[in-house]
Parts: structure tokens; sequence; C-alpha cells
């Protein structure tokens, strides 16, 4: 079957990283491995590590990156483990964040809200915590919270009281018994809006059960630490949450010390580990072809060589 997935900021990503046929590669989220494939047709002596926590995305690559797969490596791990995973330094590395384009269309992984199925929503299967003991076990000040942090979602409390209410009854047990919850707890100008009353919540839910916010800092630290001088690391977001601490963390690894301004001399002994590019975003030409790419954005950076600083 011909493969024909074009990733998000794909051109953008592949010019970004400056690939060197010779060089190592990492890309941290696998997903259906749209930049893998282009990374890995450039090279010829380099190297290829592939990283993703989905178990079905490293067993779906095997196949695609089949051409490629003598200068590629499939690790089925998180990437906040990227500090064990690479056994070398690299010349460039790609995380495009959020949930991959399989765990929304496929039903079963209960991370839609447009199909009925099981609350899941995990992107390791194997992993322990589902939405569905998020949605029935977690506190109802838990609930609020994660909602209006995870969700920014502005009617957090009362679809906090609507969950907490309705499992007293019984148990949510799926995404669009989830969904009937949320809607009964908004106002009717709230049901109108563009936006699926139910996709703040659902985001808030999914990044509960996966720690994706957790995992970003020591990511980032990771990879800026495993980068050989002038290796480049290209971060793609989907949202306004991962973007700030994307956006922070990289701020704080090109600033280096961290001394207060009234400091005469530096006394915290920190470095600047890496110079920062201006973010980019799609074209109106990919949104219209893709709308899942309305809100990404590529922040890009490089790592400075020790005789820059």
């Amino acid at each position: 079957m011909e493969y024909t997935h074009k990733p998000v900021l794909l051109d953008e990503c592949i010019g970004a990283l400056h690939i060197r046929p010779e060089g190592v590669y990492v890309d941290g989220t696998l997903g259906r491995a749209g930049h893998s494939r282009e990374i890995a047709k450039r090279l010829t002596t380099g190297r290829l590590i592939c990283i993703d926590r989905d178990s079905a995305a490293i067993e779906a690559a095997r196949e695609r990156l089949a051409p490629w797969m003598d200068r590629v490596r499939l690790v089925h791990s998180n990437f906040s483990e990227l500090g064990s995973v690479l056994e070398e330094d690299a010349d460039g590395m790609l995380f495009d964040l959020g949930v991959s384009s399989p765990q929304l269309d496929d039903p079963e992984r209960g991370f839609s809200y447009m199909h009925d199925a099981p609350l899941d929503m995990r992107m390791d299967r194997s992993a322990p915590l589902t939405a569905r003991e998020v949605v029935n076990s977690w506190s109802l000040e838990e609930l609020r919270r994660i909602l209006y942090d995870f969700g920014e979602e502005r009617y957090a409390p009362a679809i906090a009281r609507a969950i907490a209410k309705r499992r007293e009854q019984r148990p949510i047990e799926t995404t669009l018994e989830l969904v009937e919850v949320i809607k009964s707890a908004m106002p009717p100008a709230a049901l109108r809006e563009k936006q699926h009353p139910a996709k703040r919540s659902f985001q808030a839910v999914r990044i509960a059960v996966n720690g994706e916010l957790d995992a970003l800092p020591p990511m980032l630290r990771a990879a800026a630490d495993k980068l050989r001088p002038g290796g480049r690391l290209a971060v793609i977001t989907f949202h306004s949450l991962e973007d700030r601490i994307v956006k922070r963390t990289l701020r704080e690894l090109a600033q280096g010390c961290t001394c207060p301004p009234s400091f005469p001399v530096c006394v915290c002994g920190k470095k600047p580990l890496v110079r920062l590019d201006k973010p980019v975003t799609p074209s109106a030409a990919e949104v219209a072809e893709n709308p899942r790419a309305r809100s990404a954005r590529l922040r890009t950076a490089e790592k400075l060589d020790k005789l820059d600083i």
C-alpha cells in the first residue's frame, strides 16, 4: 500500500535539522514515521534512532521504514528516558508533541470525542493509568485542577461537579458518555461555539493520563546535553500549554547564567547550551490541506560549541 501521509511542517523540520548523510539523528516521537522516512532516506552511513511510547507505532514503522532499516533503530520508550536511550551524541533531534493522527483516528484508543469507545487515552497501552480511572476515581478538586490547568477550560468547576455527580450513580465508561456529561455542565452559548464542547476537557484528561507536560523540561534538557556542537533541535507543539513550557525551557537553556541582574559577576557557573531560532508556523496552504496543522508551532535551536560561549 502506498504511503501518502505527510506530517505537519515536514519541509520546515527537515530543513531545520541540516541533515548530513553520515550524521546521527533522533526522531523522539515516531508516530506514523513521516518525519523519520524523510530523515532516513537522506542518510548513507548515518543512523536514525526512532523512539515512541506506543508499541503500535513501533510495529507499523517496521513496514514504513523497511527500505532504510539498515540505518534505523526502533526503540519502544518514552522520550523522557532520552538520556538512557541514547548511547552516543546526536547531530539532530526532532520531537513532534501531542497525540498522533493514528491514535486520534483509531476509535478504540479512546482519544476522540467523535467516536464511542472505552475511556482509555493511553499513548503507551502497557501503562497502568487510564482515562476511566482519572474520570471515575480522582477527587473533585483534582478533576477541576486538570480541566483548568491542562485544558484551560473556563467551565472546569461545573464540568468537574457534573462528572462527580454522574459517577455517584454509575461509572462513566465510554468517551461519548463523558461527552454527554461535559455538555450537560455547559451553558447553551458554549455549546454553539465552533469548537467542540468536549475538546478542552478531553485534552486535559489525555495530558493527565500520559504525563505529557511533566516530561517536557527533562526531555529538552537531555536533548541539549546529548547534541553535538552544531547539532540541531526541532520541536513541534500543538497547544499553548506545551508551547509555553517548550519556549520557557529553551530560553533557560539559551540563557545560561541565572544570577540576579544585580550581581556584578556570575557565580552560578551556568553557561548557554543552545542558540535559538525564530519559531515557524504552517503556511495557509498547509492548514487548508491539513486542518490539524492550524495550531502547530516549530521551535528550533542549535547546540553551541564551548568555544562560542
